[in-house]
């Protein structure tokens, strides 16, 4: 029986230590032998392999994307909401005097954001 005052023990995230493909933190490992994680998981690998690979054929650099058109003018209207809602947040939050009003703008800036999250990068 595990004892009731025992901690939890949560994963700590290292600094700066992202999935190489869908930038999701990394947990961090105790030390030991090998090397450092790279990825989040086995599709977020074989991803950024396939897209190594097709860069190389039309001759992209690692720092180079091809996105489409319509995928990009998604996420600047995706990010354009999200910016918004932190300004009126920001403004609701000055006014805010009760508990119920801090949820009331924290739930309308989770509703602003989700849509970025949960979403692959560019496929």
């Amino acid at each position: 029986m595990a004892d009731a005052r025992q901690k939890r023990e949560f994963t700590k995230l290292g600094p700066g230590q992202r999935c190489r493909w869908c930038g999701r933190p990394l947990a961090v490992r105790p030390g030991g032998p090998g090397r450092r994680r790279r990825f989040c998981n086995d599709s977020c690998r074989q991803l950024d392999y396939q897209a190594r690979r097709r860069s190389a054929e039309v001759g992209l650099g690692d720092d180079q994307v091809i996105v489409s058109r319509r995928e990009l003018d998604d996420l600047h209207d995706r990010l354009y909401a999200l910016e918004a809602a932190v300004e009126d947040v920001e403004r609701d939050l000055a006014d805010a005097r009760t508990i119920a009003d801090h949820r009331d703008a924290l739930d309308h800036l989770l509703e602003a954001a989700r849509p970025l999250t949960g979403r692959p990068p560019f496929t």
